[in-house]
């Protein structure tokens, strides 16, 4: 049995995430293994280091699957991007030991947001980026983003539904530049639950617009009320940027 690396690029906009839904195709999983279905002839299933949301974007979203059939790290690359979507690329393709496992494997991961922060719309990147028009004060945002560093108990910050599973996640960097009317908030930890980076998100908006006082994050984060969050960030501006291992 043949164990394949992929390292995948996607633009999500028009996807419901990357999870396979039921007898719904219109996830990237799906578009994938039923591509590798046909170049295996077996059923075959894909395992990725984890969820996007719909409507997000990934730069290196990571994946492993595995077949009898042997193909080599090119002829599964250029099968793959043959058939799949154009909005769908697989970057690089590596036969791996059996044993590596996409998703247990993750040590770490590092998603981007990126916002348009001037008072006109961009024609071009409004597919790929939150249009905020109030000036946003990149200090208070920064400010903001040390309360979220280290382990915390993300309750408030996510909309996860599972009670059973540990809230608790690492928050390892959170950085914000601004480049020719971008605000870009790089936010890198050892795991994220469902919506949890578009939350964070949101309050640094809230932060930068003078909405919320920074100094406010540690109660929300201590209240585990999602309610205290606010507005959560569209979902177009983020991507996931990179798995390490």
């Amino acid at each position: 049995m043949n164990n394949y690396k992929l390292t995948i690029q996607y633009d999500g906009g028009r996807y419901k995430g990357w999870q396979r839904l039921g007898d719904n195709d219109n996830t990237i999983q799906a578009k994938i293994e039923n591509v590798l279905t046909e170049l295996a002839e077996e059923k075959i299933e894909i395992i990725g280091s984890g969820r996007t949301d719909a409507g997000v974007h990934a730069l290196a979203q990571i994946a492993n699957f595995k077949m009898r059939k042997h193909a080599t790290e090119n002829e599964v690359m250029q099968y793959l991007n043959r058939y799949l979507p154009h909005d769908i690329s697989i970057t690089h393709v590596k036969l791996m030991d059996h044993r590596f496992h996409s998703r247990y494997n993750a040590k770490d991961k590092t998603y981007l947001y990126k916002i348009w922060n001037e008072q006109y719309t961009h024609p071009f990147m409004r597919k790929y980026s939150m249009h905020v028009d109030q000036k946003l004060d990149i200090e208070k945002m920064r400010k903001a983003a040390q309360y979220f560093i280290g382990k915390h108990d993300f309750t408030s910050y996510s909309n996860a539904k599972s009670k059973k599973k540990s809230m608790e996640r690492e928050i390892y960097s959170l950085k914000i530049s601004e480049n020719a009317g971008f605000i870009e908030i790089k936010i890198r930890g050892n795991g994220f639950l469902y919506n949890m980076v578009r939350k964070i998100t949101g309050t640094l908006i809230e932060v930068g617009v003078g909405d919320m006082d920074a100094s406010a994050i540690p109660g929300i984060l201590k209240s585990k009320e999602r309610i205290q969050t606010g507005r959560m960030a569209d979902s177009e501006g983020l991507y996931l940027e990179r798995v390490g291992f």
